[in-house]
């Protein structure tokens, strides 16, 4: 966590020590399981358990200086791969008395003003920002530990909170279930099917498209939960 002056800006990130596991330590460890594959890839093709097997014949079968070579530099593409998947997902806040800003190192910024937000929290691996009907403002996935975003938001002044205030208002989603905005059931199943085919592009998109119905959804594994906000509009039918 970074601090801009008194009174300026707090930057909470992951910081150097992120950036150099990303880029020296997932390569490291994928050309040393690149290593340890080409080494034992004699013993794996003579086990019929083993998947691709048929990559581990072939590796067998070259001299080893370029089987090993071969296999540790896969190994290393894979680890650069993944460490710019991790980067990409990076989450970079940045607060201050008036606003917030969210971005991520390839994505757009979302800034959010002070004066709309009700409450601010860490829910599991999302930073949470709650407007004045209790809608979700901004609900931005992060390995960010939350100590350190409840010290950033504290000290610029905005209302931090250790746990979702609405916690106990959220129910089980089951379909046709009594309550909810017309059309909102339908948007839920649909949810359910992409959660349940692990399209989570589709799902996020599902997730704005019922907030605008007034419903705010928290997932528990592949469970949906659910709770209307303040101006959800009429309901389809009564709560029982």
């Amino acid at each position: 966590m970074t601090v801009d002056g008194p009174g300026a800006r707090t930057v909470v990130d992951g910081g150097r020590a992120e950036l150099v596991l990303f880029w020296g330590g997932f390569p490291a460890v994928g050309a040393a399981a690149g290593w340890a594959l080409a080494a034992a890839s004699g013993w794996l093709v003579g086990q019929e358990w083993v998947p691709f097997r048929w990559l581990f014949v072939l590796a067998a079968r070259l001299p080893d200086p370029y089987a090993a070579g071969g296999v540790v530099a896969l190994g290393t593409i894979a680890g650069l791969v993944l460490a710019g998947i991790a980067n990409a997902e990076r989450l970079i806040v940045s607060v201050d008395r008036e606003r917030v800003r969210l971005r991520r190192p390839h994505g757009p910024e979302r800034e959010v003003a002070r004066r709309d937000v009700r409450a601010v929290f860490a829910d599991g691996e999302r930073l949470v920002l709650l407007g004045a009907d209790d809608s979700e403002l901004a609900a931005e996935k992060s390995d960010l530990p939350a100590g350190r975003l409840r010290e950033a938001f504290r000290s610029q002044g905005w209302p931090w909170t250790d746990e979702d205030p609405h916690r106990d208002a959220y129910r089980r989603w089951v379909p046709g279930l009594p309550g909810l905005p017309a059309g909102a059931d339908a948007l839920l199943t649909a949810r359910q099917r992409a959660l349940d085919k692990d399209r989570a592009g589709e799902a996020k998109e599902l997730r704005a498209e019922l907030a605008r119905c007034g419903v705010v959804i928290r997932d528990t594994g592949r469970r949906q939960y659910w709770r209307l906000t303040r101006s959800a509009p009429e309901r389809g039918g009564d709560f029982s």
